[in-house]
């Protein structure tokens, strides 16, 4: 590992505490690049993000992707846990600690709206950070892209209906200029990309594939330190005037997404899948669409609301925890081998 991946949680920090400060200091240069935003996605974390996923699209083999559905237990835990388990969780957690556990501190009616935010991020499973989990993890990037895609075509049909059901209400509308912006951006250009970019060096020499991806593994975790910087510098204000609200939202979403981690974990290892497939589809579930999750909490409760400070907590916990969920897959490595889980 290089010295960027090796004190990977060492730059976050720093970016974190970097984009606090800088948000409060500057906070007319955030609120600017905020604004940069078309159908709820902002341009400028889509360009970081962009930057991140390009080295893993350039390593997919199409040649590979085709044997995927030869090997269908990966996909099938990935669904499960995101569409049968996850949303439930998230409902059932909200309405634990909100309704009962935090009740003497939040009023009911703002208790609804974290619970609403909640739900939100749980029936919302990743689409673009999932790749940068997987190259963390070194996971196959041939069927991270199969799980990804699977997963979006899944979120077309069953977001809104779990949505509506968990949230008791019947006018859940999907935002599909956000759906579908993101996939582009996220997925189908850097894959486009990639694409064109591996053949081209492919063409080359045989050395030239595996030598370009090494230059560009320290951009990619430049992205991902750019990328916390301005997610946290973008809600620095609020951080400082509400940090108890915050802490309050924040402990149910980290709980949420280390259950929902070891409950993967328990079945990746009970399917025995190799450790490539394994920590992708753990991470998948473990991560949150946030764009789509925050789009919808505002077109449903308004911008000043609950549901969205919620979601928004949930996009300031997602990094530091996911790398501490990337750090504990790496680690046990050896357990998810096939023929290696005991």
């Amino acid at each position: 590992m290089g010295l960027f991946e090796r004190f990977l949680t060492v730059w976050v920090a720093l970016g974190i505490a970097a984009g606090v400060g800088l948000g409060l200091v500057f906070p007319g240069l955030f609120q600017a690049v905020a604004a940069l935003e078309l159908a709820q996605v902002n341009l400028v974390v889509a360009v970081l993000i962009w930057v991140m996923i390009y080295p893993m699209m350039i390593q997919i083999d199409w040649h590979a992707v085709r044997d995927v559905g030869k090997k269908p237990q990966g996909l099938l835990l990935t669904l499960v846990v995101n569409w049968l388990i996850k949303p439930f969780t998230m409902a059932a957690l909200g309405v634990l600690f909100f309704q009962y556990l935090f009740a003497p501190w939040v009023d009911p009616a703002t208790a609804s709206e974290y619970i609403a935010g909640m739900i939100l991020l749980g029936v919302a499973p990743c689409t673009a950070m999932v790749f940068v989990w997987s190259q963390l993890v070194k996971g196959d990037a041939n069927y991270t892209l199969v799980q990804v895609s699977i997963n979006d075509l899944v979120m077309v049909v069953a977001f809104a209906p779990i949505a509506a059901f968990l949230l008791g209400v019947t006018d859940v509308t999907v935002p599909w200029q956000t759906l579908v912006l993101s996939t582009v951006l996220y997925v189908v250009l850097p894959l486009l990309a990639g694409m064109a970019t591996r053949h081209g060096l492919e063409k080359r020499s045989p050395h030239a594939l595996a030598d370009f991806v090494a230059r560009l593994k320290p951009w990619s975790i430049v992205g991902l330190i750019a990328t916390v910087v301005l997610l946290f510098g973008f809600q620095a204000t609020t951080i400082v005037e509400q940090p108890g609200v915050i802490g309050l939202i924040a402990i149910p979403l980290v709980l949420q997404t280390y259950g929902i981690f070891f409950i993967s974990w328990w079945g990746a290892r009970w399917l025995k899948l190799p450790h490539e497939v394994a920590g992708p589809a753990c991470l998948i579930g473990t991560s949150n669409f946030f764009e789509l999750a925050v789009a919808v909490a505002i077109s449903l409760f308004g911008l000043n609301s609950g549901a969205a400070l919620a979601t928004v907590v949930g996009v300031l916990v997602e990094v530091p925890v996911m790398l501490s969920l990337v750090a504990i897959v790496n680690a046990w490595k050896p357990r998810t081998v096939t023929g290696d889980a005991r």
